[in-house]
């Protein structure tokens, strides 16, 4: 397996950084070793995944808003354009145990339910979003979301024995207070046909669902240490191709049971653009998510946690600002304020988690 990151960074941890000045030069000198360590074909593989990240999860992010905003009611259906898509993390795993020496993992009991349980939370994880995107701006539900990171500190707390320290706390404390500050400040972004009571719905099933996150994320490594043996990049697929399965079947129930299958040719009929426009959003919702997946796995093989809370920290202001010019959602400045408090909030986690040594990325949205 490749992890120079990695590898550095565990050198580096026997003498940690005492000063913000020293974590800055921690990282200069970590970035330069690394850069003249690897081949070229390496940075390009790691800038496409992080391009993945950063463009594909903020435009899937915007279809599901979109998917509402032109005509789209069911929440059922839009959780399951998130894990329609888990074939395509399998036809890049397929080939490498044909073409290469990785060899399928052997599935025991434990594993078994493990995938099982976690595409159990992923599913209800992907409904609960779906309501946050129903009745939210993409721009709040973007932000609200963004408290998964607090979660997820928590749960790795508590479950799999996470490391806590005073800037994760003060991260924890700034993105509480940011969300404090939207949901005083909700009457300036809520639209005009949404009600008071759905947009606290919204809020609510958007604050749960990221407290889901958080545990998948936290189980996810725990399944990682305990049952998954060897750190390779078709070790990592395989949890999300088998995650991703399992989320799709559970979901796929929930769609058949309330016969929104059989809705979607009325609800493409009514929505804003045609049946072309609704369908394009569904398949291109499907498309983005799964890449967004497939290009954290990359970022978090390829390089470590850190890097990959640097993107999950941009991401959310820009999910936020192309939300404002694309989609016109309010932006006041109770909103800037919270986005620069939370953007504060991931800079201190993320200074506070180095060094970090990667971990699987869950399914979920």
């Amino acid at each position: 397996m490749h992890q120079p990151l990695l590898e550095l960074g565990e050198r580096m941890e026997e003498v940690p950084p005492k000063s913000f000045h020293d974590k800055i030069s921690a990282y200069k000198n970590m970035v330069q070793e690394a850069y003249k360590s690897n081949p070229i074909s390496y940075w390009i593989l790691l800038l496409l995944s992080s391009a993945g990240m950063l463009i594909a999860f903020p435009a899937s992010s915007l279809l599901s808003r979109l998917y509402f905003s032109n005509g789209g009611k069911s929440k059922w259906i839009i959780s399951w354009v998130s894990v329609a898509g888990w074939p395509i993390p399998l036809l890049i795993l397929l080939p490498m145990y044909f073409f290469s020496k990785a060899t399928p993992t052997p599935l025991n009991l434990k594993l078994a339910l493990s995938y099982i349980g976690l595409g159990f939370l992923s599913a209800a994880d992907n409904l609960m979003y779906a309501y946050a995107y129903a009745y939210l701006p993409a721009s709040t539900a973007s932000l609200l979301a963004s408290t998964v990171l607090v979660f997820s500190a928590i749960f790795g707390y508590l479950i799999v024995k996470n490391k806590i320290n005073l800037s994760t706390i003060n991260a924890i404390v700034v993105i509480t207070v940011a969300m404090v500050i939207i949901a005083l400040d909700s009457d300036s972004d809520r639209f005009g046909y949404i009600t008071d009571a759905q947009y606290t719905i919204g809020f609510i099933w958007d604050i749960v669902g990221s407290a889901l996150h958080g545990l998948i994320f936290a189980l996810s490594e725990l399944v990682f240490i305990k049952l998954l043996e060897g750190k390779s990049f078709h070790v990592v697929l395989e949890q999300q191709v088998m995650v991703s399965f399992f989320a799709f079947l559970f979901t796929t129930i929930g769609v058949v049971v309330n016969n929104d299958f059989n809705g979607m040719s009325s609800e493409a009929k009514g929505f804003i653009g045609g049946a072309s426009a609704y369908y394009n959003v569904i398949i291109w919702g499907i498309i983005t998510f799964q890449l967004g997946v497939l290009g954290s796995t990359a970022v978090l093989y390829l390089s470590s946690t850190v890097l990959a809370g640097v993107l999950n920290s941009i991401r959310v202001p820009i999910t936020s600002i192309a939300a404002v010019i694309l989609m016109h959602d309010p932006m006041s400045g109770f909103k800037i304020l919270s986005l620069i408090a939370t953007f504060w909030g991931f800079t201190c986690y993320i200074f506070a988690s180095y060094p970090a040594s990667p971990v699987p990325s869950p399914s979920s949205s």
